[in-house]
Order: C-alpha cells, then structure tokens, then sequence
C-alpha cells in the first residue's frame, strides 16, 4: 500500500505497527519490494521482528514502544534506535517520537494524558533546537482522529495540542487494529496534517 506526497527531494519510509501484515512478508520473502531509505516502527511488535527488518531491508530503523511491548531491552531490537521523547534527523527530515498508550491498567508504556503532555513540555528545548517538526511518530492516536471510546483505545489529547503547535506534514500512529480497503482510507487530514494509521504498513513517500 502506498500512500504518497510529492515533495522536491523524495524519501521512501516503510512504517510498521501491531501486526505482521502477509502482504508484506510475501514481499520480503520474494524480494519484490522496492528499496526502503528508513523503516519505522509504531509498536506493539516483536523486537526480533524489527531487527528483521533491518537486516532484511538494509535501512535504518527508528522505532516507539507501544503498549504490549515489555520485551525491549537496551541490547534489543538489534541495528535499530528508540526515539522516544526524541527528535532525530533524517537528512532533512525532523522526527519527533513519543512512545505507548493513554493509561487504562497500570502496565508498562502507559502515560495518563497529564504526563504525555509533561513529556512534551519538557521537549521544548529539541524542537526548538533542531527546527520545524516534519513528522511525529507515536503508538497511540490523537483523542476523538481514529481512536476508539474504550479506556485502552483512547488517544492522547495532548496530541491535539502537539499537531495545532507543530503543524508537523505527518503524524503517523499505530494501536488501532483496522483492516483498510484503500490507503486513503488511513489518512484523516487535521489542517495541513496528515495523521496516518499504519496498522499493519504502509509506505510513505515524502
């Protein structure tokens, strides 16, 4: 699936999130799937998986923790970087990262909305630093854009905030399991923000 916005100097992104879609290992395993620049990972998968990738793609890997995710060590996933509560550069491209789901049972990776928005606060510094926001990758949807009412499956409010402050081009979520009939179907536009679910992959060009 491909979802694109043109752009002067292209880049090709795979993004991954909550499950290992077959569309894509079938690609991998025929090596019928055109060359990545990086990989990013929204959570919810197996770190041997994600090093996988990385081995398999030949690519960076940039990559949050989502909410079923208590397997990560500092030693793993292999070849690849956590950026959460991060802002990374790619060449050009400024990546901000915010990892986990709002707070529903006390488990690991989970923030109540306060804290997520003490997290971005503290990130001010970052941002300021490294200059416009290009994307913003998270677990966890914004509240009320492609969440659900359930406790575990609400999104953060304060992500509202973070694309009204930033107007960053994406913001690209998982933790929303949904089958899509078109890569349209994955995109919500808020102003001039295309806030992307990629459950499952997809393939940015920007």
């Amino acid at each position: 699936m491909n979802i694109k916005k043109k752009k002067q100097h292209q880049l090709k992104i795979l993004t991954v999130s909550d499950v290992i879609d077959k569309e894509l290992t079938r690609k991998l395993e025929e090596k019928t799937l055109e060359s990545v620049d990086l990989i990013i990972s929204c959570g919810d998968l197996a770190p041997e998986y994600l090093s996988f990738l990385r081995d398999r793609l030949d690519a960076p890997l940039y990559y949050v923790k989502g909410n079923h995710d208590i397997r990560y060590t500092w030693e793993n996933p292999i070849g690849c970087e956590n950026i959460h509560e991060r802002v990374v550069s790619f060449g050009s491209l400024n990546i901000l990262g915010l990892e986990g789901s709002i707070w529903y049972n006390g488990g690991p990776n989970q923030y109540p909305d306060a804290i997520m928005k003490k997290m971005i606060f503290w990130m001010w510094f970052s941002i300021w630093r490294k200059g416009p926001i290009h994307m913003v990758v998270t677990h966890a949807p914004p509240r009320h854009i492609h969440d659900r009412e359930d406790r575990c499956h609400m999104g953060f409010e304060s992500f509202n905030s973070l694309i009204k402050k930033q107007s960053p081009d994406y913001f690209v979520h998982g933790h929303i399991h949904q089958e899509f009939e078109t890569p349209a179907d994955r995109i919500t536009k808020v102003h001039t923000t295309q806030v992307i679910n990629t459950c499952g992959y997809t393939i940015l060009e920007v």
